[in-house]
């Protein structure tokens, strides 16, 4: 069988503004049927990199293919292939909700009928049909985002970009938009989804790009992620008397990078291994070490992310 073509290629992307490279020679592959999380502190060239891929920009150098084609300003029927949801809201404050998703829906299909039962179902998607008639400034922040969503997916595109879509919600209408972009990646929309919440990419996205100064600093699954950084598992256990050769005999052990003694509490900082809580607990067994609480923490892509681009600025300092 021969590989499928990725939905969107990105060849050594460049993008300056005069002096500042936003984009430095970026290259990634977004399969089909993925949720793609494209990850970055404030300034890294996520939005930049959105933007070239929708040809809003031009870019100095590089490559961006679509479906096995070549997206340039011109790929129109590209273009009808994507849905984006950018991380402001855009809508029309003068229209009602249904009025805002229909003018979206237009765009792309000029069909009434058919448009009609787009709009039907965009709107009973994210939830918005006891609103329908309202218009924005009538909604709540989580309904606007709802809003902004159904404006994005009503002509059911084969490619959704997400850029933060659950800014200043609350926790009910994320938990919402969360199901709904598990839904739609479930009847076959790829999505390149964008945010600072760490705990929404890690339940989301089945591949992550961390970006930093333009650059991919890190990619893979977010098991693959946390296997590339130092941060590994957190082990904490509350312990009896303590002596130092114990002490001595856990930070020996083969994957324990760190060990500190604190108010009756055992903290070990480890590498990743299978059985790190397991052999801690075996050297205070056998020195007859009594214990209370136990606390096992893997890395989380938190800790990922933070260990990624604080290393790019130590290395710069």
């Amino acid at each position: 069988m021969e590989p499928q073509v990725p939905v969107v290629r990105i060849t050594n992307l460049v993008k300056r503004y005069g002096d500042l490279v936003a984009v430095d020679h970026l290259s990634l592959d977004i399969a089909q049927g993925e949720v793609f999380g494209l990850l970055g502190p404030n300034g890294s060239g996520k939005t930049t990199t959105i933007n070239c891929i929708l040809q809003l920009l031009t870019h100095d150098h590089g490559e961006i293919e679509l479906f096995g084609q070549p997206m340039r300003p011109t790929s129109y029927e590209l273009k009808r292939l994507i849905g984006t949801v950018p991380q402001e809201v855009a809508v029309f404050d003068e229209l009602t909700v249904r009025e805002n998703v229909d003018s979206f829906c237009a765009l792309y299909v000029p069909d009434r009928t058919r448009r009609r039962k787009l709009v039907d179902r965009a709107i009973a998607f994210v939830g918005l049909e006891k609103f329908e008639g309202f218009r924005p400034k009538k909604l709540s922040g989580g309904l606007l985002r709802r809003l902004n969503i159904a404006c994005g997916i009503a002509h059911q595109p084969k490619l959704i970009i997400m850029d933060e879509p659950t800014v200043a919600v609350d926790p009910q209408s994320r938990n919402a938009i969360l199901d709904g972009i598990e839904r739609l990646n479930a009847e076959g929309a790829t999505v390149i989804y964008t945010s600072h919440y760490m705990e929404e990419v890690e339940r989301l996205c089945s591949r992550i790009t961390i970006m930093d100064h333009g650059r991919s600093m890190a990619s893979g699954t977010t098991d693959e992620l946390k296997g590339m950084v130092g941060t590994g598992e957190k082990v904490s256990i509350e312990v009896g008397a303590l002596d130092e050769p114990t002490l001595e005999r856990v930070r020996a052990l083969p994957h324990v990078r760190s060990v500190e003694l604190a108010d009756g509490m055992l903290h070990a900082q480890c590498s990743t291994g299978a059985h790190n809580l397991a052999d801690i607990l075996g050297v205070l067994g056998s020195a007859g070490v009594s214990f209370g609480r136990v606390l096992s923490e893997p890395p989380t892509l938190n800790d990922v992310f933070l260990e990624i681009t604080g290393r790019q600025l130590r290395d710069e300092a």
